[in-house]
């Protein structure tokens, strides 16, 4: 699952998760780009200690055994984390997911849990390239919430998954597979044992309105190949 930051990626997490058939595994090349890059993220330091920062063992992670030996592996990727240089031919033998959100509502709330962002930090021209190298299915996660289990349904038909009525709901609070970054990411998401209701009207960006314009092609290029 391809996602940018504050794109519903942790709920939809959860609800793969929360399936007995599913192991799950949190944004894997997160450490490598923030030590191959040294990017100003919160909580660097500690991710680059608690989580494993060569981009070569992560990618072979990717394809080993399946943790707890179940039968399906959900990872977790943001297209930004796959650096230059980063191997990413382990991904042509998965199922690619892309899930998108609407610009103006992925730097509304990505704002309001960091004062500064830029292109690269939202992900969606990182994740263009992606859907074009890659393939796969797009779906938008207001369309998620506006009817989680029409959606899901779907999503499961289309990469020929059987539809689980667990994903719908989860326990509430942190869950083991987190990376350690939870806790400053998560907050809204532990309080929470399922999905949100539908989004109301878009939010007010005056400020980042150049940033929305600078993203908008690539959402819409992929927003006009979702189920």
């Amino acid at each position: 699952m391809w996602s940018g930051p504050r794109n519903l990626s942790t709920a939809m997490m959860y609800a793969f998760g929360n399936r007995t058939d599913f192991a799950v595994w949190d944004e894997p090349f997160y450490a490598p780009y923030l030590a191959a890059t040294g990017a100003d993220h919160p909580m660097k330091e500690e991710i680059i200690a608690a989580h494993e920062t060569d981009p070569m063992v992560v990618a072979r992670g990717c394809l080993d055994s399946i943790p707890a030996e179940k039968p399906h592996f959900y990872m977790k990727h943001m297209p930004h984390h796959m650096v230059v240089g980063f191997p990413l031919g382990w991904a042509s033998d998965c199922v690619n997911i892309h899930l998108i959100r609407h610009p103006a509502r992925v730097i509304a709330s990505y704002g309001a849990k960091r004062d500064q962002m830029t292109l690269e930090d939202i992900g969606f021209t990182h994740q263009a390239r992606l859907y074009d190298e890659l393939g796969g299915i797009v779906i938008d996660s207001a369309d998620i919430r506006a009817d989680p289990e029409k959606m899901l349904r779907k999503l499961c038909e289309a990469i020929n998954l059987a539809f689980d009525p667990a994903m719908l709901h989860w326990p509430a609070g942190p869950r083991a597979e987190d990376g350690i970054w939870a806790k400053h990411w998560y907050n809204a998401v532990h309080q929470s044992n399922g999905f949100a209701g539908a989004e109301g009207p878009l939010p007010e960006i005056d400020d980042q309105t150049g940033l929305m314009v600078q993203a908008w092609d690539a959402y819409a290029l992929l927003r006009k190949n979702a189920i």
